[in-house]
């Protein structure tokens, strides 16, 4: 396979929110997205590759698919391994792993596929696979149908480089830029969190107003393969569109100043200080800002994790009495995973999310219209 030959990519993301990621990618020109189980698969060159990590906001990985092909027993496997050129994937002086899934296929032990795959690629480079490694192929067997990528992005995509500050129970900016979306927000309004934390969902927003790419500032694995291109890569980052003037503001709010300073700081890191503002301030206290209305929105504690579920319907009781009172003409977004709070508002969703995995719970995502 050479470097321009159209390579089938994945981006893995949240289940229950694919449809979102598809409509992320196709808005950034990527060729045929598809929503699939799991994430989305759409097509592309290498650079192709690399320009989906530096963009997308959504994806949580960018896999590479570099063969498939049926395998009923390990020895098909083996030899169907051994045909991919390695070399011209990965460098002998770059360590390597390989993860192997099966599941419903003759092929039933992972140990033994990824043994006969790490045996390919070590003849092939004259290097055994490392423990820790950066670089990671996934090999995954389905049905009897093998799957073997590689993990262009290195560490997750939710690693955006500036978030180093965080807090108790924090959003995966990948999750967060979904949620956005999903509340059809554009980077035309503004965003205001009364619970912010981190500051992760305020930091993402004021990010996408300016049009900044989401891996600006950080490494991806794909920088280690064989094929890189340093120059290419340079180009393409320096070819993304420079920040786009904005007059709008993005503030966050929380009870803790603890996390203020961390979500001020995560903020500079970003470089959106000069349209972000946090403040120490409870959820009673909250008055929108000057300007026109957009989005309000909250992950607050879920009583799961944090806090005592008995105390919070106070909370949810209040910020839904602030909102209906102050914030006409704002639209709302509450992320919980726990019903009876988000009905403690009293505010009318007119949109709820399917049930999401986050850090061992579902969680949704439920949504009024502009409040009147």
């Amino acid at each position: 396979m050479s470097d321009t030959d159209p390579l089938e990519i994945f981006l893995s993301g949240t289940p229950g929110l694919e449809h979102l990621l598809r409509d992320e990618a196709a808005e950034q020109g990527f060729a045929n997205p598809h929503p699939v189980p799991g994430g989305v698969t759409c097509a592309g060159d290498w650079s192709e590759v690399w320009r989906a990590n530096l963009m997308l906001r959504g994806a949580g990985r960018v896999l590479a698919r570099v063969a498939r092909f049926r395998a009923m027993h390990l020895a098909q496997l083996d030899k169907r391994a051994r045909r991919l050129d390695w070399a011209a994937l990965l460098r002998a002086d770059v360590p390597y792993r390989v993860e192997a899934t099966c599941r419903k296929s003759r092929i039933y032990h992972a140990g033994a596929a990824t043994e006969r795959v790490e045996n390919a690629i070590a003849d092939a480079l004259g290097v055994r696979p490392a423990e820790k490694a950066g670089l990671t192929v996934r090999v995954r067997i389905e049905d009897d149908l093998c799957e073997i990528s590689l993990d262009s992005s290195g560490e997750g995509l939710h690693k955006r480089g500036q978030k180093q500050a965080i807090g108790k129970a924090p959003m995966r900016e990948t999750l967060a830029a979904l949620f956005l979306r999903g509340c059809g927000y554009d980077g035309s309004e503004p965003v205001l969190d009364p619970m912010c934390g981190s500051g992760t969902f305020v930091i993402e927003a004021a990010e996408i107003a300016l049009g900044l790419a989401a891996g600006r500032d950080r490494r991806f694995g794909f920088e280690d393969l064989a094929n890189f291109d340093a120059a290419h890569w340079a180009a393409l980052k320096a070819a993304r569109p420079a920040p786009i003037p904005t007059d709008l503001r993005f503030h966050g709010f929380d009870r803790d100043a603890g996390a203020i300073a961390n979500a001020t700081a995560n903020a500079d890191r970003a470089g959106v200080s000069a349209i972000t503002s946090f403040t120490h301030q409870s959820v009673a206290e909250l008055m929108p800002p000057d300007g026109p209305p957009g989005l309000v929105i909250a992950n607050p504690p879920y009583g799961a994790r944090i806090g005592n579920r008995n105390l919070l319907f106070a909370l949810y009781g209040s910020f839904g009495s602030v909102v209906k009172e102050r914030f006409k003409g704002w639209r709302v977004g509450i992320v919980t995973s726990d019903k009876g709070l988000a009905r403690a508002t009293g505010l009318h969703f007119r949109n709820v999310s399917p049930p999401i995995p986050h850090g061992g719970l579902k969680i949704q995502l439920f949504q009024t219209g502009p409040l009147k």
